[in-house]
């Protein structure tokens, strides 16, 4: 059974609608699976999972979450990640959305192993939330 972390940050509650959307498609799976805040998230979440998915908004000058989501993501520079399967999403409003493919490049930079992102403007629809279970299958293969 594949371990699996989801760690996200949410204000206005988008990125913890896709964030649980996740997680559905994960259990349903028979995946084990941990879902936190990034608040109440350790790095060991991360270095024991068989794979992560981690979730932020935009926030100021196209930036992941600059308070918690920023400093726990930065503690993985310096980190052997070996290739570890993730996956990146998150919501953004006023921007396009290139935070994402910052991220991405970062994560990749870092060691992780990018399997795909999902960017929604404002809120999830329906086919956002499709491409976020489809996004979860990935963790699992």
């Amino acid at each position: 059974m594949k371990k699996i972390s989801i760690i996200y940050w949410s204000s206005g509650g988008n990125v913890e609608v896709i964030a649980n959307t996740i997680l559905e498609e994960l259990k349903s799976a028979g995946a084990d699976v941990k879902i936190k805040s990034v608040g109440d998230a350790e790095i060991s979440d991360v270095t024991e999972a068989d794979a992560v998915a981690f979730g932020s908004p935009s926030m100021d000058n196209n930036r992941i979450e600059q308070y918690e989501m920023e400093p726990f993501i930065n503690e993985f520079k310096l980190l052997p990640n070996n290739n570890k399967k993730i996956i990146l999403f998150g919501s953004y409003g006023w921007d396009d959305g290139k935070f994402m493919d910052d991220w991405v490049k970062r994560m990749n930079n870092y060691g992780f192993n990018v399997l795909g992102q999902l960017a929604v403007k404002e809120s999830p629809s329906d086919s956002d939330l499709i491409v976020a279970r489809n996004l979860a299958r990935k963790l699992i293969e």
